[in-house]
C-alpha cells in the first residue's frame, strides 16, 4: 500500500512541475525561436520520467524465499513453496521458464527416458520410468501432455514447464537478471541481498539457486583459441562435408555432435583424459548413452572414426607453419587453415600457435596416431557452474569432484560456509557426482522435496512427514515402497526410507538424504529411541562383472548379497550413525557397518512380492531387530494361542484381541445365516451342537458360551 501511494504523490509531482513550466516556455517562445520551447519541454519531461523509472527501480523487495531461476529445479520447489503458502519468489533472467532447453542439447533430442506405456495405473511407480515430469498434486500435470516420443524433442521441456507454471500458479518474476548476490549479518538474522540489472535489490531470509550449468566449461592449453565450442558451432551435417574432425571430450554432448556429423565427415576422431564410460555399464546417466554411441560402432569396425586418451593440458592446438610465409596485416584468408594435435613437450616457442614441420609429433614418433591434420576442433567438455554472482560473502566454495565445476554443499544441500543458502537441481550434483541421478530431472525433482522439508521443520516447526504405523503393518509397508516408490529408485544410494522403532509401532520418513543421517534429529524434529532404526536403500552391487555375460544376475535368494542390478538393502541401527562413523563408511558404501544388514535379492521385474525369495526372508530379518514374532494369524489360531501363551504373537495382540478382525457388517452376516454357517438359539452354550467350532479346544472346556465375542 504504501508503494502504490509512493507512485500515485510521485506522478501528482511531475504534472505539477509541469503546470508550472509551460507558462514560462510559453513567454520564452514569444521572443525565441518558436520550436525550442517545445524541445526543452520534452526533454524536461524525459529527465523527470527517468528519475521516476530510476526510483521505481531502486525499490527493495523483501521475500521469505528467493528462488534463483525458472529451470525445472526452480519450479520444482517453487511448486512446494506455494503449496506451503510461504513468501516465495522466482526470480528468471530470460523471457520464459526453461530458457537452457530452447538452445541445449544443440542438436535438438533429449536423452531422458519419456516411458509413457508401463503396463501398471500406478502413478508412484509410472514415475520411475518419466524422467521429465515434476512432482505436483494434479495426476495429469505430466511431461506426455506435450510429448509421447520415447526420446522428446528439447523443445517440449519448456514448453511443459510453461504448463507447470501456469497450472499451478506459481510466483515467477521474468527479466531479472541477477548480476550479485551478498550476505548481510543483522540484528533479525542472516539474510541474502539480490541485485538485478537495474540496481533493484531483492531480500531473502532463504536463498534457493537453481541456475544450473550453462558457463561452458574450458581447459587451459595452449591452441584454445583455435578451437570451436559446444556452444557454437554449426548444427547442419553439411558444414562438415568431407572435413575430418577432432572433438575434445567424449560426453554425451560430444557424442551426440560426433553422431551428428558421421555421415558427412571424413573422419571424427575423439580425444579425452579417460576412457569412454558406457551408462549400462556404470549405471551412471550421465555417462555415455546408447541413444548417442554409434561412432563406437565405426570406431570399433574400423571405418575411419576413432577414440584416444591424453589429457588436454599437455597438447597444442596448431597450425603448420609454411618456409618463407609472410602474414600480411588486413589481408583476409581464402581457406581455412588445417590445425595440428601436438604435444607441448616437443614446442620450442609454446606460447606459439605455428608449429615448424620439426615440431610436429610425426616428426617424432612415425606413427602417431593422430598425425594428419584437422579442418576443425570442437570442445564439447560440458559446464560449470556459475561462481561470479556471489560476491564473497556469499558464495560457496569449489567442489572437490568433478574438477571444482560444482559447489560444494552438505550432505542436505546447503552451501558450506554459506548458511541459508541452498542450492538444486543440476548445480547440485556435486552430492552425488557419477554416482547417481541428483544431477538429472528425474533425481533432482525428489532432493528439492528433501530440501523442502529441511526448511520447513528449520523455519517453520514442521516435523518431517511421517507415517505411523503397528509393528505389524511394517512389512507389508516396505514392501510397498520398495515395489513402486520411485524417490529411493530413482536417487539410489542417496536418499532412503528412515524407520523409527518405538516398540509396539514405528515412524516411517521417507526419503531422506542418507548422508544426513547423523543429523536426523536436528533436520527432521524426530528422535531415535532405544528401539533403535532401520534404512531402507536402493542400491547396485559393488563388484565389476560382465554386465551383458551369463552369469550376470543373482536369483538365489540365500545369495542375495551378491545381487549386482539395482535390489533393496535394510540397515539396522541400535543408535544412529555419528558422523565420524558416516565419515569411515567402507568405501562404496552408501552407510556405515550396522549391527545387521539384509539385502532383498535383485528382481528381474522389479517386483518384490515372491512369498519365498523375497517376503519371507524379508520377515525373518525384522523379527531378528525387532525381536518379536511378526507371522500373521488366523482368528483361530489367536485364540488358541491366548489360551496356552502368556503373551500371543503380536500380530494376535494388535489384531485378534483388539477385535480388529472383520469389523460387524450387517449384510456379511446375512450372507453367513443364508449360508447355513451360523448357529441355532438351541445349540448355543455346547461346543458339540456347532460345527465350525474346533474340536481341538473341546478338551479346554471352551464353548461358543465362554463370554467372548466370536460372532460377527
Amino acid at each position: 500500500m504504501f508503494h502504490c501511494n509512493y507512485l500515485y504523490i510521485h506522478r501528482v509531482n511531475i504534472y505539477i512541475y509541469i503546470y508550472i513550466l509551460i507558462p514560462s516556455l510559453t513567454h520564452i517562445q514569444q521572443v525565441m525561436d518558436p520550436s525550442l520551447p517545445s524541445v526543452i519541454l520534452l526533454i524536461l519531461i524525459g529527465y523527470v520520467l527517468s528519475s521516476f523509472d530510476n526510483r521505481h527501480h531502486n525499490v527493495t523487495r523483501r521475500y521469505d524465499y528467493c528462488v534463483l531461476g525458472a529451470g525445472p529445479a526452480g519450479l520444482q520447489m517453487g511448486y512446494f513453496l506455494s503449496k506451503a503458502r510461504r513468501n516465495y519468489v522466482i526470480l528468471e533472467r530470460n523471457s520464459g521458464p526453461g530458457s537452457f532447453f530452447n538452445k541445449y542439447p544443440r542438436h535438438r533430442k533429449l536423452i531422458s527416458i519419456n516411458k509413457i506405456y508401463t503396463g501398471r495405473g500406478n502413478r508412484e511407480f509410472n514415475l520411475r520410468h518419466d524422467w521429465n515430469s515434476l512432482l505436483s498434486d494434479k495426476p495429469d500435470l505430466l511431461f506426455k501432455r506435450v510429448s509421447d516420443e520415447f526420446y522428446p524433442p528439447a523443445d517440449a521441456f519448456p514448453q511443459y514447464l510453461s504448463l507447470f507454471v501456469r497450472e499451478l500458479g506459481l510466483r515467477v518474476q521474468y527479466g531479472v537478471d541477477v548480476g550479485r548476490i551478498r550476505a548481510v549479518q543483522s540484528a533479525t538474522g542472516r539474510h541474502y541481498i539480490l541485485t538485478d540489472q537495474h540496481a533493484s535489490d531483492y531480500t531473502c531470509s532463504v536463498l534457493l539457486v537453481a541456475t544450473g550449468l550453462w558457463v561452458p566449461h574450458t581447459v587451459d592449453f595452449v591452441g584454445a583459441d583455435l578451437v570451436e565450442g559446444y556452444e557454437s558451432i554449426s548444427t547442419n551435417p553439411q558444414d562438415y562435408k568431407d572435413q575430418a574432425v577432432l572433438i575434445l571430450g567424449k560426453g554425451n554432448s560430444a557424442f551426440e555432435t560426433a553422431q551428428s556429423i558421421l555421415g558427412r565427415a571424413s573422419r571424427v576422431h575423439m580425444l579425452s583424459s579417460s576412457p569412454v564410460r558406457l551408462a549400462w555399464q556404470t549405471h551412471y546417466v550421465g555417462d555415455l548413452r546408447a541413444v548417442n554411441n554409434e561412432l563406437i560402432d565405426t570406431y570399433q569396425l574400423k571405418s575411419l572414426d576413432g577414440l584416444a586418451e591424453a589429457r588436454l593440458e599437455k597438447i597444442v592446438i596448431a597450425q603448420q607453419k609454411e618456409e618463407g610465409e609472410r602474414r600480411l596485416a588486413g589481408k583476409k584468408k581464402e581457406k581455412r587453415k588445417q590445425l595440428y594435435l601436438m604435444l607441448n613437450k616437443y614446442m620450442h616457442n609454446r606460447n606459439s600457435f605455428d608449429a615448424t614441420q620439426e615440431e610436429l609429433p610425426g616428426h617424432h614418433i612415425d606413427n602417431f596416431p593422430m598425425r594428419k591434420p584437422y579442418d576443425r576442433v570442437i570442445r564439447c567438455l560440458g559446464f560449470r557452474f556459475n561462481f561470479s554472482i556471489f560476491d564473497s560473502s556469499a558464495c560457496p566454495p569449489n567442489s572437490e569432484n568433478a574438477k571444482g565445476r560444482l559447489p560444494a554443499l552438505t550432505p542436505w544441500y546447503e552451501g558450506k560456509n554459506t548458511p541459508g543458502l541452498f542450492v538444486l537441481g543440476t548445480a547440485s550434483h556435486s552430492r552425488d557426482y557419477r554416482s547417481s541421478a541428483g544431477g538429472f530431472v528425474h533425481g533432482f525433482r525428489y532432493t528439492a522435496r528433501a530440501v523442502h522439508r529441511l526448511l520447513e521443520h528449520r523455519y517453520h516447526r514442521n516435523p518431517w512427514p511421517s507415517t505411523q504405523l503397528l509393528t505389524t503393518q511394517l512389512q507389508s509397508w516396505i514392501l510397498k515402497r520398495v515395489d513402486e516408490a520411485s524417490g529411493p529408485y530413482q536417487m539410489f544410494e542417496v536418499l532412503g526410507d528412515v524407520i523409527l522403532l518405538r516398540g509396539s509401532h514405528c515412524e516411517y520418513l521417507e526419503e531422506f538424504p542418507l548422508q544426513a543421517l547423523p543429523q536426523l534429529s536436528s533436520l527432521s524434529g524426530h528422535e531415535v529411541s532405544m528401539h533403535g532404526l532401520i534404512v531402507v536403500v536402493m542400491q547396485y552391487g559393488k563388484k565389476k562383472i560382465d554386465y551383458l555375460g551369463r552369469s550376470r544376475a543373482e536369483t538365489e535368494w540365500t545369495n542375495a548379497w551378491k545381487s549386482n542390478f539395482l535390489h533393496p538393502v535394510l540397515y539396522y541401527y541400535k543408535t544412529l550413525p555419528s558422523v565420524e562413523e558416516m565419515k569411515l563408511r567402507p568405501n562404496g558404501w552408501p552407510l556405515p557397518r550396522p549391527q545387521a544388514i539384509h539385502h532383498i535379492v535383485e528382481d528381474f521385474l522389479t517386483e518384490w512380492d515372491a512369498p519365498i525369495s523375497h517376503i519371507q526372508p524379508l520377515r525373518r530379518f525384522l523379527e531378528h531387530c525387532l525381536q518379536t514374532d511378526l507371522r500373521a494369524f488366523y482368528a483361530e489360531s489367536c485364540f488358541r494361542s491366548s489360551l496356552t501363551h502368556r503373551t500371543p504373537p503380536l500380530f494376535c495382540q494388535q489384531g485378534y484381541l483388539k477385535q480388529q478382525g472383520i469389523p460387524r457388517n450387517s449384510q456379511l452376516r446375512q450372507r453367513v445365516h443364508d449360508a447355513g454357517l451360523t448357529h441355532t438359539k438351541q445349540d448355543v452354550g455346547t461346543s458339540d451342537a456347532d460345527s465350525t467350532f474346533p474340536n481341538y479346544l473341546v478338551p479346554a472346556g471352551a464353548s461358543m458360551s465362554s463370554g467372548l465375542k466370536l460372532d460377527l
